[in-house]
């Protein structure tokens, strides 16, 4: 994977679209494409102080995910990625695809450094994402937030 081109081909992607559903489902095609062993890729918004679901791309998922609760609402709420090998060792795992056994979560920041929502990756592999996987992805991920507010 060369990183370099990821990120132009990202950028370039949401570049001059103001619409961020449009962005949003657009950048959840993406990482599908060119990550490998993934089964869920999409987004979770802040709404009315809960993160509703958004664009994304695999199986339906859980709609609304209270701040806290889960992989993505404790990421959301302690303002950090959050790597979990195997999710069934983790405690409050909200489980919306039985097939997912590793996820990663993206805190997604606007332009004005507000906490927007989050990125969520699921894979059917335990162990999927790497330290490489996370830097690239949260850099992915900046790129998106900078493209949808």
């Amino acid at each position: 994977m060369n990183v370099l081109i990821l990120l132009k081909q990202i950028s370039s992607l949401l570049e001059g679209e103001t619409d961020q559903t449009a962005n949003l489902a657009n950048a959840s095609a993406f990482i599908m494409d060119n990550f490998q062993n993934l089964n869920w890729a999409g987004f979770y918004l802040l709404k009315n102080q809960e993160l509703v679901l958004g664009p994304f791309q695999g199986k339906p998922a859980c709609n609304r995910i209270q701040i806290g609760a889960g992989v993505c609402g404790t990421a959301f709420l302690r303002k950090q990625t959050i790597n979990v090998p195997d999710v069934h060792q983790f405690e409050g795992h909200i489980a919306c695809d039985n097939a997912s056994n590793s996820e990663l979560v993206i805190p997604l920041y606007n332009k004005n450094n507000h906490l927007i929502g989050v990125l969520d990756l699921d894979s059917p592999l335990l162990n999927r994402f790497s330290a490489e996987d996370k830097q690239v992805l949260e850099e992915i991920a900046k790129i998106i937030a900078d493209n949808i507010l």
